[in-house]
């Protein structure tokens, strides 16, 4: 294997060396239960307190009581969408999301059907922007949640969260946004933008996985999701995992400060991987909006075969990436996200995402560009659709 490449970074980053220094100390030199009374818990509680401060003025919450942590991104989601739900349900039973959110958003929604609530999917159009006038067409006196994640984390499309929650506010609404994928690559302040909820995850900003956190505006009533002791003031049960809880405020500190620096370098690589490929394989779409999108990821289909082999086949040249496409019970499925942009399926299943990191280099974009086309051509060429005759744009 002459190199590796990692462009899946929408899926996790490596934890960097800052974060882990602020990390380390917490796996033996301060190991305390935040939760203990005595000094070695307070060591703790003071690591967590100063974790959540971080947190909370990364996004410009009014205080930082105002931060939750959790186990994950998706533990976050959850606990939004049943809790927000089940707390607030003698006032309506009716939510509303969008299509293309994160399966930890959609799976939930299912859930709350079981129990009676009405769930609204907005669609997207080709780009996969939430229309404003569709929202407002499906707010009811019985609404009593509206959720649009910030960024897709499949296309890289940015929605217009200020608007959906002043839409929502407007109606006496809550307003939640899965801003997973939007941290370090947007300013997230979540008093301008009016939200009341909101899910972050350590391990997409160069943190450590297994904690994530929700920011939620005092005064929001939520249900619990996770029973136990009295830890995060009551909210949600569970001895506090220090170590990832102080990584995740060093590192989304590091995601604000150098928020701009890494867009700009992003931006460049992003125009300069497309430019190489778009020049150098025909019969290619690009997914997602073409302007109102993060710089970190590329989705692209490829006509006449399947993102799966293209993955593999690139995975042996040391290159990572990731398809749009989820295999389950042993059949490929369609992503449930260019599927609602209305991708046809053999398209979404040629689909490949190319999420950059702030690591990467020209000279590794040449090296994926030229494996690329290297691994097109060859399933191309044995593709059964091409020796069929199909090849050419609009057939």
């Amino acid at each position: 294997m002459e190199r590796r490449v990692y462009l899946d970074n929408a899926a996790t980053t490596y934890v960097s060396g800052e974060v882990l220094n602020e990390m380390l100390p917490c796996f033996n030199a301060v190991f305390g239960n935040s939760s203990s009374l005595h000094s070695f818990g307070r060591e703790a509680q003071s690591i967590v307190d100063r974790a959540r401060d971080r947190i909370a003025k990364a996004i410009n919450a009014e205080k930082s009581n105002e931060i939750y942590f959790t186990g994950s991104g998706s533990e976050a989601n959850n606990w939004a969408i049943k809790g927000l739900a089940r707390a607030n349900k003698s006032k309506g039973n009716h939510i509303i999301v969008s299509a293309i959110e994160h399966d930890s958003i959609i799976e939930s929604c299912k859930e709350l059907e079981q129990e009676g609530f009405e769930i609204t999917y907005l669609s997207v159009d080709q780009t996969g922007i939430v229309s404003l006038a569709e929202l407002l067409h499906y707010i009811k006196p019985e609404t009593i949640l509206i959720s649009v994640m910030s960024v897709n984390n499949e296309v890289g499309t940015i929605q217009n969260i200020k608007a959906f929650a002043k839409t929502a506010h407007e109606n006496g609404i809550i307003f939640h946004t899965d801003a997973v994928q939007a941290i370090g690559a947007l300013k997230m302040d979540v008093q301008d933008m009016e939200i009341d909820a909101m899910t972050m995850s350590a391990h997409k900003i160069y943190g450590p996985k297994g904690v994530g956190a929700l920011y939620l505006k005092n005064g929001i009533r939520i249900e619990n999701l996770i029973s136990g002791g009295n830890q995060e003031r009551g909210k949600r049960g569970g001895t506090v995992n220090v170590p990832a809880v102080a990584g995740f405020g060093k590192a989304i500190e590091i995601a604000v400060r150098d928020l701009t620096v890494n867009q700009q370098k992003l931006k460049a690589i992003r125009t300069y991987f497309l430019e190489k490929v778009q020049e150098k394989i025909p019969y290619i779409y690009l997914n997602g909006h073409p302007q109102q999108k993060i710089q970190s990821i590329v989705n692209l289909s490829f006509e006449l075969i399947e993102g799966e082999s293209i993955l593999m086949l690139l995975d042996l040249e040391g290159i990572a990436v990731s398809t749009g496409s989820a295999c389950t019970s042993g059949s490929l499925e369609p992503s449930h996200v260019l599927k609602a942009m209305g991708i046809s399926n053999e398209l979404a299943q040629g689909s490949i995402r190319f999420s950059f990191g702030k690591s990467i280099t020209k000279s590794d974009i040449d090296y994926v560009v030229e494996k690329l086309v290297s691994v097109v051509e060859k399933l191309r060429s044995i593709s059964p659709l091409t020796k069929a005759g199909r090849g050419k744009k609009g057939e």
